[in-house]
């Protein structure tokens, strides 16, 4: 899979031509298909200016330890563990914690390639920006083979690129769900150009991805079913759902200690965590607001015209899900939980636009030849309040002196000791060190400990006093402190 991050856009979308056009075929001749022709190099050109977006404010986010969260620590301990051909232990889920016993995302190994050439969670940042990037060439590309306007094509590769679930997943640092971005793009891609088997191709692969996604795939297959595609999407279908079942019921129980699917407790309990019925789950779900406003605005960066399409029934699985947990997390615009509705909803705008073409009503044939360049202005007004506007601004880049404190923290600990570590720290000690996360080492006596001392839980006045509150078994004396980080060595 390294070819995801060399060219990405030729690649996939030339495997994609070549399964259904004729092998003489160049890129920039006019297809034999039906479709208006579609060159690729603006589109490259366009995926080489967002990939650059979004790789830099993710590594400037890194670099300056801004991180928002301990999921690049982790995606990063399971990438290494499978670069060096070891099963993905992460022990900042807990010592020797098998992390596809929580998540089972196999196919993050494809990214191995990657980390051998560069050994840092921050390949991990690039690698999901190329694929966003890839996405992004399929939705423009597509859009301009369908519609017959490069315009068009233009505007909304932009207006994707800049939208909010992919900006927002890349200000949540790395995640899995960026290799399923791409397959769900030459999924809609497929079932747009009426080329259902490779549809079917294209989706199966996510799987492998995230345990829910067994779900989107099972709803490609009511798709095909719709489109008269009935032993194929019937086929598709039963795959998906039997993939879903053998992952939460079979495969993560068995590689968890707990021995079970731990987010099932996301919709069995309320926020307060008491007991309550699915009844009341659903129920609840169907009258917050802030739930139906995630709605809301997945749909209105696409005019609403995406409800035309019998596309916009792939985001059932994951808005479902979304709905019915507890987790507060998972319901508004934020985090990395939307990037994967992205693709479908602007291929499902494209479908729709060349649906109201033969419309009897005038309006409507009249709103579809200004629903793009519309979609495509919305984007860059919700831009200027999105991620990528720190990209602007002179501060984002400037040193300041917590950064220098943590940089020194990371320093203070000799490569390949153990350490615990909190949130900050986590990611930029993965790479040659024994990582666990503070207070979850419990059976482990760490080399070091490395507090942030102003604390993501509270702060930390005696770093010493809480490393003997941590491990009462050994002793700990300071090597380093500053105003906000301390580092402790076991004697």
């Amino acid at each position: 899979m390294g070819w995801l991050f060399c060219r990405p856009p030729v690649v996939g979308d030339v495997v994609l031509d070549v399964l259904n056009r004729p092998a003489v075929e160049s890129t920039d001749a006019e297809p034999s298909d039906g479709l208006s022709p579609a060159p690729l190099r603006p589109y490259l050109i366009l995926a080489g200016v967002l990939c650059g977006l979004y790789f830099l404010y993710s590594w400037v986010q890194y670099a300056h330890f801004r991180t928002p969260s301990w999921d690049l620590g982790i995606f990063g301990q399971s990438v290494r563990a499978y670069a060096e051909f070891r099963a993905p232990v992460v022990d900042i889920k807990g010592p020797g914690f098998p992390i596809l016993g929580d998540h089972f995302s196999p196919v993050t190994a494809l990214l191995a390639p990657l980390y051998w050439i560069w050994p840092s969670p921050a390949s991990l940042l690039l690698g999901q920006a190329a694929l966003f990037a890839a996405s992004a060439v399929v939705v423009g590309r597509t859009t301009q083979q369908v519609l017959g306007s490069r315009a068009a094509g233009i505007g909304l590769t932009i207006a994707y690129g800049l939208s909010w679930g992919l900006q927002e997943a890349v200000k949540s640092d790395f995640h899995e769900i960026a290799f399923a971005v791409p397959l769900l793009a030459l999924t809609c891609r497929a079932l747009l150009l009426g080329r259902w088997t490779a549809a079917a191709a294209w989706s199966a692969p996510l799987v492998l991805v995230k345990e829910d996604m067994g779900l989107t795939v099972a709803m490609v297959g009511a798709v095909l079913f719709l489109k008269g595609q009935k032993k194929l999407g019937a086929a598709l279908a039963g795959f998906g759902t039997a993939a879903f079942a053998l992952t939460v019921l079979v495969l993560i129980p068995a590689a968890s200690k707990l021995g079970q699917y731990d987010y099932w407790s996301k919709i069995e309990k309320t926020g307060t965590g008491a007991d309550t019925s699915f009844g009341q789950v659903v129920a609840d779900a169907l009258g917050s607001g802030e739930r139906w406003e995630m709605v809301l605005y997945l749909f209105a960066i696409t005019g609403f015209l995406a409800l035309r399409s019998p596309l916009a029934l792939l985001v059932l699985p994951t808005l479902g899900w979304r709905f019915l947990s507890q987790d507060p997390n998972h319901w508004g615009m934020h985090w990395h939980y939307s990037a994967i509705l992205m693709p479908v909803v602007f291929l499902a705008l494209v479908d729709g636009v060349r649906s109201v073409r033969t419309s009897p009503r005038a309006w409507l044939v009249s709103y579809g030849k200004v629903v793009v360049p519309v979609a495509t202005a919305v984007a860059l007004v919700l831009a200027a309040n999105l991620p990528l506007r720190e990209l602007l601004k002179s501060e984002t880049y400037r040193t300041d002196s917590r950064t220098a404190e943590a940089r020194a923290a990371v320093a203070a600990v000799p490569d390949g000791a153990s350490v615990e570590a909190d949130v900050p720290l986590l990611a930029h000690l993965t790479a040659d060190h024994r990582v666990y996360w503070v207070g979850t080492s419990k059976g482990a006596t760490p080399d070091y400990l490395a507090f942030d001392l102003r604390g993501w839980g509270q702060q930390v006045s005696d770093p010493a006093q809480l490393a003997a509150q941590l491990h009462p078994e050994a002793r700990y004396e300071i090597t380093y402190r500053s105003d906000g980080f301390a580092v402790l060595k076991r004697q």
